[in-house]
Parts: C-alpha cells; structure tokens; sequence
C-alpha cells in the first residue's frame, strides 16, 4: 500500500501538533527577528523533496500577516502557479468554524454547550437510549461519542444521502468504547452540528458561515461548496498518489452532506484573516464576531488523549494533548498549541495557532503527503528560538523512508500473496442479486458478460467489476480512480443452506470502514 496514501487523513489527526501566534491589534507589520527568507528557502526545497505540486503558507504576527506566498503549481498537467491567492480544500479545518458558528448561538442564547443533541433534532438516536439521550454539543465536537476514528464515513463518500439521512442511519453504528471514555474522530458528529446550527437558526449551514465569518472577515473568494468553484479562477487541483507513490492530478467532487465538517475551500490569505479572528479570541478589527468565553470554551481541553512513547521520544516537551470543540491541542517549548490539520481528497492541509506567542501559521496544499505537519513545526521552533532545533522535514522524511523499507522487507519475508488455484464454489450468477446492509442501504451484483459488476446504490459512483481471487472471494476492480479508495475484495458468505447470504468488502483502508457494511442478501 502506498506510504504517503496511508497517512491521508489518520496521519493529519495523530501527528505532532504545530504552531501559531496569537494577535495584539496593530496597523503597522511588527517587527520581527525570524529570517523569513530562511523560511522561504525552506519551504522551496522541503516542495522538492516531498514532490508536493502546490502548496501555500501564510504566517500571522501580532495581528499582522508577515507571510503569504505558494510554490509549485496548481496543476501537474495543467500548470498555473500557486499564490497566496490561490483556493484550496481545507477539509476539515473546517470544523473550527462549525464549533465558532455554534458559540455565536450561544452568546445569543439560542442554545447552551450542554443542551442535548435531541433538544434540536429530535429525530436523531445513537447506539442506545441513554447516549441518544444525553448527547450534548459539546460531545458533538470533541469526538467523544464512543465511535472510532472515522465510524459511518462511507455514509457521506460519493452517496446521495442528505444530511439527515446520514443522521437517521448512525443509530446502526456500533460504538467503540464507552460514551465520554475515549477519543473517536468523527465527521458523523459535526454533521450533526451543522443540522443543530440549521435547526436553531433557520438558516443553512452554508449560508450562517458565509454571513457570520465570509462577510465580515472581508473573505470573499472562500467557497462552502464545491459546486460553487465553477468558472472561479486561481484554483488548485487535487493530486492522489499513483502506485510508484507519484502525484497525478484528479477531479474534485461534490461531498455537500459532508460540509459541517469538511466543506470550506479558501486561500492561505483568507484563512489568515480566519486566525486573526481566532488570535484575536472572537475580535476582527474591532468588531465582535464571537465572545471571549466561547473562544475560551472552544480551547478548553473536553476530551484528554494519550501520549505515546514514540510521541514522547519525539517531542520531550509536549505533556498533553486533547480535543477541545473544533480544535486539537497540545503543549510544545512551554506554549499551549491549538492546531487542526484537513484531510480532502487529493488535498491535505494544517491551521496552527499559539496564543501566548500570538502566532498562526497555515499550510495549504494540492497533495496527500504529510508535508504540512514537519513544515509547522520548523516554523515554530524559528519563531521560538529552539536551539539546534530539528530539521524536520528531513526529519519525517527519513521516518516515511525507514517504514517504507520495513514495510517492503516483511513483504519480501511473506512472499507476495497468490491465490489458491480454485474456482467459485457457485455459479456466477448465484452471487448475483439485492444485498442490504442496515447501516449503508442496498448493494446490488449483477452479472454483464460474464463478469460480476458490483454497485452500491446510495454511491453510484462506487462499483466495479469484480475479477474472482480464490474461493468465493473477488477483486473488486473501482471504476473510478478515487485518491481515497484502496484494494478491496468482495467476499461472498455462504448460508446453512448452502445458498450465498451475506457479502463482505474486505479493505485495509486507512480513511472508511468497509467492515460496517454488513450485507445480507435480500433478493435473489
């Protein structure tokens, strides 16, 4: 499996945080003792090295931004040189504004941080009565409500399911571990958070973040929608990796239902208008846009998470690390960091805020490498003063390498995996016919020239033909070439009555849960 791929949106979550500082209103540029052109050539070679095609960075001091400028280009085919004015996907960074719209209906009442997820949609219910019934906003974004890491994701992938739809059907999700005792990603859950800002103001989530942040934080190429990039200029394209791990340019697609939590496409300029605001604890140029007690709120560390060992031996001086609503935070030199990186599809990306240095660094790119992470963290330790600090690209770079390599001699040890030579144990057309998972909705196989094509219905962009392995298991051969999508086999289960029941996409895929959809075969 491709290295880089694996540490898509996982690697975004589970990285050491990176930096940011915090703003003092000021109209001149502040003086500073960084030498950013040190940084600019660092970022031009880290580019290189990684084989990144685009990225942009802006750094903001002091209310100030001192540094907005992009390298490479847009496009690996088409070219177009990245800007500090050119739109990336910033996935789920996204979730920060989500959680900020929410404290805005808190200073005006309309709701509490504590108020029940049922208060507002009352249509929603989660494992069992007493999560259903307790569940409150907080829970929402702090990823806290006993999922694990991406639980029920393949409900907004490439499906028609509106925001609700994917709602109702989470009641089939199995939790992980107890409700408030561990730590879950889960997108499922702003989305949730979005219907709650929707319910309460009566405006879609769209429209609350384009009228409460767009407008007066002057961010007028800042898009909630792909649909909405049609016809704009200046805008990056995404970039999978192929199987030699090299970039090659794909194809945006409109993921709406998953917004609230994923949604946002901006430039590294306007995001620093964004963490001004953040820097700034809910102030814009002098206007209020949230309260400081929601900012404090938003900060505050709601769910704790373990340090690893590797972690620790990385980082000696981080001590915590925990979710607060919206935002990931840690400690780093003595400074409290509040970070979120953005996983899209074929763009990963890190915003990076420290208060006490008032400091934001974000990182915008048209790749799925990691770069964005050892980039903050150089970053910051200039801004800091680390002595002998760490070069930390080179750093992870020879990290990526030495896994790269282990990975490549337990293969060598196992031997490449061949099948047995078998045939199906059932006529093809056996395996054809209605399958239906509770969690996900109806799959069906058919059989087209003597081949078993696969179509999950609520995805009619997922499907494949599928290519017989060994037994009653099948290569599922994708007919779109997603950045997201991995090897996956199809696996027929057979009943007592020596009929095919059941179907299985087996995929050891680091982004979706393939092992949720359990199928049972309902029409013949």
């Amino acid at each position: 499996m491709n290295l880089n791929y694996t540490r898509s949106r996982q690697w975004l979550l589970l990285l050491l945080a990176v930096i940011t500082f915090h703003a003092s209103a000021q109209t001149a540029p502040p003086k500073t003792t960084v030498d950013l052109a040190k940084l600019d050539a660092y970022y031009q070679k880290a580019l290189k090295e990684w084989e990144v095609p685009g990225m942009a960075i802006a750094i903001v001091k002091d209310d100030s931004v001192i540094f907005a400028k992009g390298y490479g280009v847009r496009d690996l085919k088409a070219g177009g040189a990245v800007d500090a004015n050119t739109v990336f996907g910033i996935a789920s960074n996204s979730k920060a504004y989500t959680a900020a719209a929410l404290g805005i209906l808190v200073d005006e009442g309309k709701i509490s941080w504590n108020d029940p997820v049922t208060k507002h949609l009352p249509y929603l219910q989660l494992y069992n009565p007493y999560v259903t019934q307790n569940l409150n906003i907080k829970d929402l974004l702090s990823h806290r409500a006993g999922f694990k890491t991406f639980s029920g994701d393949l409900l907004w992938y490439n499906t028609t399911y509106s925001r609700r739809e994917i709602l109702e059907r989470a009641r089939h999700l199995k939790p992980a571990y107890g409700f408030r005792d561990g730590y879950g990603y889960s997108n499922l859950m702003f989305i949730a958070a979005g219907e709650v800002i929707e319910a309460v103001s009566g405006q879609t989530w769209e429209t609350f973040i384009k009228e409460r942040f767009f407008t007066p934080l002057g961010m007028s190429r800042s898009y909630t929608s792909v649909k909405e990039l049609t016809g704009k200029d200046n805008i990056a394209s995404p970039h999978g990796f192929d199987g030699k791990n090299k970039p090659y340019p794909t194809t945006f697609t409109a993921w709406d239902n998953w917004n609230p939590a994923a949604g946002i496409f901006t430039s590294v300029s306007q995001q620093a208008q964004w963490m001004r605001l953040q820097l700034n604890r809910g102030t814009y140029k002098g206007q209020r846009i949230f309260s400081e007690n929601a900012s404090r709120t938003m900060w505050t560390a709601h769910n704790a998470l373990p340090i690893s060992k590797q972690a620790e031996a990385n980082v000696p001086s981080t001590h915590f690390s925990a979710a607060g609503l919206g935002w990931m935070m840690t400690d780093y030199e003595g400074r409290k960091v509040m970070a979120h990186g953005g996983g899209h599809e074929g763009m990963n990306s890190r915003t990076v805020l420290v208060p006490e240095e008032n400091l934001g660094i974000v990182i915008l790119t048209n790749s799925m490498s990691s770069i964005m992470s050892p980039l903050a963290n150089y970053t910051l330790d200039q801004f800091l003063g680390v002595q002998n600090g760490r070069d930390w690209s080179q750093f992870t770079l020879d990290n990526i390498a030495k896994a790269r390599k282990a990975q490549e001699e337990a293969q060598e040890k196992t031997g490449k995996e061949k099948p047995r030579k078998s045939k199906p144990t059932m006529d093809m057309q056996a395996y054809a016919g209605t399958y239906n998972s509770p969690l996900y909705g109806d799959a069906t196989i058919t059989l087209q020239n003597k081949k078993l094509v696969l179509q999950l219905a609520p995805a009619p962009a997922l499907g494949g033909t599928l290519a017989h392995w060994q037994h009653d298991i099948f290569d599922l051969e994708w007919k779109n070439n997603f950045a997201l999508l991995t090897p996956t086999r199809v696996r027929f289960i057979i009943g007592p009555d020596g009929a095919v029941a059941e179907m299985r996409l087996d995929s050891d895929n680091p982004d979706f849960h393939f092992d949720e959809l359990e199928f049972k075969k309902v029409t013949p």
